[in-house]
């Protein structure tokens, strides 16, 4: 399996979730959103020319007021440059083959390489309800949305994994 960023001549139709927001996004704007309009930039795994996963992030940042006070108190108050994953997606006839987990490894090593060369102070994903056990068994805290919550219904859980803990993970 190869993990690439997205080419235009991919096949996204053939890619299907089981989620149909989330194969209608991957279908029709990730690549818009990455070849023409340049505000997220997708990667997709990829065995055999089939797409088996994507991943889709943009760099933003985080308002501190969202975090706990014990993590705050410690912080600048000016808003931490994070990488935002946006979307997470393995195809239904890859599941349970570890897909999901390789392409957010892939997402934790451009979150470690944009700290070393820019600034990231973690990573932060608008995750699912059913998602949510996932993403804190990998360390990641709920954050306290404080204003510009998403109108999707059901609203998604803000999270955030800070740098530290990937490169903790990264060392072994």
């Amino acid at each position: 399996m190869e993990i690439r960023p997205l080419r235009e001549n991919d096949d996204r139709a053939a890619f299907h979730s089981g989620d149909s927001d989330v194969d209608r996004f991957f279908h029709r704007y990730a690549g818009q959103n990455q070849f023409r309009h340049h505000i997220g930039a997708t990667y997709v795994a990829v065995e055999e020319g089939q797409i088996l996963g994507y991943a889709t992030m943009a760099p933003g940042h985080l308002e501190i007021e969202g975090l706990p006070v014990s993590i705050r108190n410690r912080l600048p108050r000016y808003p931490l440059p994070i990488l935002r994953l946006a979307r997470l997606a393995s195809g239904m006839g890859a599941r349970g083959k570890g897909i999901g987990t390789a392409l957010l490894r892939f997402v934790f090593r451009l979150a470690l390489k944009m700290s070393d060369e820019y600034g990231c102070w973690g990573v932060v994903v608008d995750a699912k309800a059913e998602s949510v056990g996932f993403y804190q068994r990998l360390g990641f805290m709920k954050l306290e949305v404080v204003e510009g919550a998403p109108e999707a219904r059901p609203r998604p859980v803000e999270m955030f994994l800070q740098i530290r803990d990937i490169e903790d993970a990264e060392r072994g």
